[in-house]
């Protein structure tokens, strides 16, 4: 645990641009930029707000190893959910599910559906009415 610690003290040092022991929206922004991450501004602001402890408006070292933990736990349940999905979309091997793989996938847990219930679950999350669903789709039903 002591290793995961310093490691985390020598990012936020790192993120911690102007040395004031404390990590603003703007220096979250920029750093998670410069090592190839995506976080938008407003993205960034809303980590702060949600892991910001004092209510400071800045992240202090304790706030940031939290930020980092409930990330690498949301990695986590991501790949988990990748995993899950390969299961399914693998039946047709189109790259997202489709009534006919995911009647296939809950008759093999033993959860026998018809075509149209299956075809119904799918609508409920089929955010662009393609009739199928893609993973972003199935992140959404499964959270």
């Amino acid at each position: 645990m002591e290793i995961i610690n310093k490691q985390y003290e020598r990012v936020f040092n790192h993120f911690d641009e102007d040395g004031n022991g404390r990590i603003s929206p703007r220096e979250l922004h920029i750093c998670v930029g410069s090592l190839g991450g995506d976080l938008s501004e407003s993205e960034a602001e809303a980590a702060v707000v949600l892991a910001d402890s004092d209510g400071g408006g800045e992240l202090g070292l304790e706030d940031f190893v939290r930020l980092m933990e409930g990330a690498k736990e949301e990695e986590e349940k991501v790949e988990e959910l990748r995993e899950a999905f390969k299961m399914y979309e693998m039946v047709e091997g189109c790259g997202c599910i489709t009534p006919k793989s995911l009647k296939w996938v809950l008759g093999r847990l033993g959860q026998a559906k018809t075509m149209d219930e299956c075809k119904s679950m799918i609508a409920h999350f089929d955010l662009n009415g393609d009739g199928v669903l893609n993973f972003d789709e199935f992140m959404i039903m499964m959270t």
